[in-house]
């Protein structure tokens, strides 16, 4: 499990203001949905990646659990908990895919010293990152949470 310890996210920047503000107004649960099977399945913490013009880890939260399942029955059990406002925008995003994964977390936390995409990859030593998301090791997870407070 170390060596899965922590999953880096990559999410638009409108999802992550509004997941700050729900955040900041008590929300407790929040669950980012995705299309299809989406990473990850077992890790502890999730890094937010916010993709590009902001190209940066904003935050990290903890992970409950990926539920993947049917569009309509998951609105319904976690649709409160999701950034999407209503069950017409939750179908304009989904587009008639049956298949969903709620990405459910808690416990967000916005970094002081949100860490740049190039800190970010002289940090993992890679060129570029994964659009799907990556796993991280648990020295790292540290490590990026020490640089972010």
């Amino acid at each position: 499990m170390s060596e899965k310890c922590a999953f880096v996210i990559m999410i638009k920047d409108k999802w992550w203001r509004e997941f700050l503000r729900l955040h900041h107004k008590g929300k407790q649960v929040q669950s980012y949905v995705q299309v299809g099977y989406a990473p990850p399945k077992n890790t502890s913490l999730i890094f937010f990646y916010v993709t590009k013009p902001v190209a940066e880890i904003a935050g990290y939260a903890e992970f409950i659990e990926r539920k993947v399942g049917d569009a309509e029955e998951l609105w319904k059990e976690h649709g409160h908990e999701s950034v999407l406002n209503s069950p017409e925008q939750y179908s304009e995003f989904v587009k008639g895919r049956q298949r969903i994964s709620f990405i459910r977390f808690k416990s967000l936390q916005e970094a002081a010293k949100p860490m740049p995409l190039n800190n970010i990859l002289m940090f993992l030593g890679v060129n570029r990152l994964s659009r799907k998301g990556f796993y991280i090791n648990k020295e790292n997870a540290d490590r990026l949470i020490a640089l972010m407070e």
